[in-house]
Formats: C-alpha cells, sequence, structure tokens
C-alpha cells in the first residue's frame, strides 16, 4: 500500500488526510503540537461563508491599507517596516489585480463544493461542532457600501451563489437582536457557521478510526524529494513516504522554497474573541443569525447556546501571535454597541496567522519535485474552502500512485 504524509494538523491537513484515507490510502499525518486544530484553525470567526468569497485585489483595498496605517485599531493593519517577504507578496498581490474579478468567482465556485463534502463527512462520523443553518447577514452602514456590496453580488451570482438585498426593517426581522442605524443589508440564506476546532477535532478522530497515523508533537525540520520518494526529517527520525501534502500553514513557504516551489504565503494576523454568554439575559441578547460588519470588517457566529464568536482585522506585522490590546478593543466595543445587554464580563481573547497567498487562491496540486503536492494558503477562508480543496488534492494524489 502507498504511503503518503500530510504536513499539518489544521483545517487543510485534517481534511487531506481524511479524504485520502477514505480513498485507501495509507496516511502519516504530521503535526507539532500536541492535538489537531491548535494554531489558525482553533478559533476563527466560525463562518463557512461563501458570501464572503471576494477576493482582496481590488484598489479599495490598497486605498483603506493606506488610509488606515497609521491607526493602531484599524480593521487592516499594515506594518510599514519593510522586508523582503512583506514587498515581494505586496507586488505579486497588485500583479493579481486585473484578475480579481475571475478569482473571486473561482473562489465562490470552490466554497459552494466545499459545503456538501464537509456536511456529509460531519453527517457520517457523527460530528457535532455547533453547526448553525441560519445564513449570514452582511450589514452596511452607507450608501456607498451598500452599492458596493450589489455590484459584489453580480459577481457572487456569476459563481452560482445567491444573495439577496434587505433593508434594515427586513434586517431587524432576521436578526432582531442587532442594534445600531444600517443603510441596508445583504442576506445569503445558504451560508452557516460551526465551531472550526470541534469540527477538526471531531475529523481528526475519525482518521483515527480510518487508520492514520497520527504523529502529534512532531516537527517537521526537512523535505526533500529523491528518486521518485519524499523524504521526511522530524524532530524524532526520518521517514520515506511515497508522496507528501504540504498542508503547513504560514510554515508552507519555508518547505516549498526547500523544494523549488514558490508558495508565497504571508502570515496575516486576525484575532477572536469568544464571549461566554453564561446568564439567560446575555442569551436572549445576543445574535443567533451569523453577522459581518462591512464598516468594521468583524464577523459574529454563536456558538450554540452559551458562546458568541466575535472575529476580525487583518495586520501585516510578521510572524507575530501577540495578542495586542488594542486590537482587541475594537471587538470588544462592536459588541457592546451592537448587542448593549450581553455582557463581556468573561471573554477570552485569541490571535492566529492566516496563510495567505498574493493572489488570495489557495495553492492546491502537485509541485516541481515528484511526489510533492500541496493544499495550503487559504488565508481567511480556510474553514469555507477546505474541504472542497482537500477533495481536489486527495484525488491527484491518489491517481499519481496508481
Amino acid at each position: 500500500m502507498s504511503r503518503v504524509a500530510v504536513i499539518g494538523g489544521g483545517i487543510t491537513g485534517v481534511t487531506t488526510a481524511y479524504a485520502l484515507a477514505k480513498r485507501g490510502v495509507h496516511v502519516t499525518l504530521i503535526e507539532r503540537h500536541r492535538y489537531a486544530a491548535m494554531e489558525t484553525s482553533f478559533a476563527n470567526g466560525g463562518q463557512l461563508s461563501a458570501s464572503h468569497a471576494e477576493v482582496w485585489n481590488h484598489k479599495a483595498t490598497i486605498v483603506n491599507a493606506l488610509k488606515w496605517m497609521l491607526t493602531r485599531d484599524a480593521p487592516l493593519l499594515l506594518n510599514p517596516r519593510p522586508g523582503w517577504h512583506k514587498l515581494s507578496w505586496f507586488a505579486e498581490f497588485l500583479a493579481a489585480m486585473p484578475s480579481y474579478e475571475d478569482n473571486t468567482v473561482a473562489t465562490v465556485r470552490m466554497a459552494i463544493a466545499a459545503r456538501k463534502h464537509l456536511f456529509a463527512w460531519a453527517a457520517e462520523e457523527g460530528i457535532d461542532f455547533d453547526h448553525r443553518q441560519a445564513g449570514i447577514l452582511h450589514i452596511y452602514r452607507d450608501r456607498a457600501g451598500f452599492e458596493r456590496a450589489a455590484r459584489v453580488s453580480r459577481l457572487l451570482a456569476q459563481g452560482g451563489l445567491l444573495r439577496h438585498p434587505v433593508t434594515p426593517a427586513e434586517m431587524h426581522a432576521i436578526e432582531p437582536a442587532l442594534r445600531g442605524d444600517f443603510y441596508g443589508g445583504y442576506f445569503t440564506e445558504s451560508d452557516s457557521t460551526g465551531d472550526i476546532h470541534k469540527f477538526t477535532s471531531g475529523l481528526a478522530a475519525a482518521c483515527l478510526r480510518l487508520g492514520v497515523r497520527c504523529r502529534y508533537g512532531s516537527t517537521v525540520t526537512a523535505v526533500a524529494s529523491e528518486n521518485k520518494r519524499v523524504c521526511i526529517t522530524t524532530n524524532e527520525d526520518a521517514s520515506v513516504f511515497d508522496a507528501v501534502v504540504i498542508c503547513a500553514g504560514t510554515a508552507s513557504r519555508k518547505l516549498a522554497a526547500s523544494l523549488g516551489d514558490h508558495v508565497n504565503v504571508y502570515p496575516v494576523k486576525g484575532y477572536s474573541i469568544t464571549v461566554q454568554l453564561d446568564d439567560a439575559a446575555s442569551q436572549a441578547a445576543a445574535p443567533v443569525v451569523s453577522l459581518l460588519d462591512d464598516a468594521t470588517k468583524l464577523v459574529s457566529s454563536r456558538l450554540g447556546v452559551d458562546r458568541l464568536r466575535v472575529a476580525g482585522t487583518a495586520e501585516f506585522n510578521g510572524s507575530n501571535r501577540d495578542i495586542r490590546a488594542d486590537r482587541i478593543r475594537p471587538l470588544l466595543q462592536w459588541v457592546e454597541q451592537c448587542f448593549p445587554n450581553v455582557s463581556t464580563r468573561k471573554v477570552v481573547p485569541w490571535a492566529g496567522l492566516r496563510p495567505m497567498l498574493p493572489d488570495m487562491l489557495p495553492k492546491v496540486g502537485a509541485g516541481k519535485a515528484p511526489g510533492v503536492f500541496y493544499n495550503t494558503g487559504h488565508g481567511h477562508l480556510g474553514w469555507t474552502l477546505a474541504a472542497a480543496t482537500a477533495e481536489t488534492v486527495a484525488a491527484q494524489v491518489a491517481a499519481s500512485l496508481d
């Protein structure tokens, strides 16, 4: 039986290991943490959001980045300190701007394809991940934002996604708990939410039942392709495989470079807070429908009865995992303004590094060297896209082993 290694135990690595195991491949999952889903897949915004598939390669992103550069609590924060990695990433980001529409449509199609796989796997394996199919409501505070959303909606429709405009009165009917003055919104009924950590942990357990060898606490130090085989060296030993799939998040760039591939992943830091809804009043006052606030670039998801997850911001500041109070404060203020009767007495902050490629599309498929494959660089949409890209790369790997 062919032996395939999967490097990385986040959402992309675990879904890839599962998709391969379902095809009868002997899989070894290598993860440096003691458990699956302990980094970027730990506490994200929770949205399975095809409606959030618009890529960032648009002039509005550049304008906002420059406008917010010196504002410490801005939704998008760019550390002006130069560095080759950052400069090369932004050069490729600018070069991808002409493909903005095509890449947005491609991302929507991936997101829609991912749903059926993820939902089917959860049902087959009996995974409880606080899945809530109540749609996602995008909210806009001014006419300009709302009209831009109309243009984006036409692109999403090209990819097969329907979302419809709603008035402030209709917004209140969809989510009665929401407070504030809004120009209008867009509602996507087919989108949903769930706890990425619970899902990934549950699928990792399913991988074990399918015979996947999970090597937790094992750090990859080198990967080499030799004589159509792949040698992987860790802090424990060296092993030879017939193929490898690199799903290593922000570490993918370095591993790819050692194999002669250019996978220019940049670590874009995002923050979240988990608000514990410990009292009945807070549970009643918290939103049930998932939201995306265009002005603040924040999202919210209700996870079960007693948790509200709020996440967002994008920080270009290298591989820095510090949880900064000035970046967490806007998330708390958003809850207090939009849901004033929710208690924020007990809040858990978190920060993670999104592995983002300049064109905002994940790297999925074969590398230059024989037996080397990638499934990485999903940025802020790893939870939304992973099941589809895992199926794609698993099919490619399995075909290469025949």
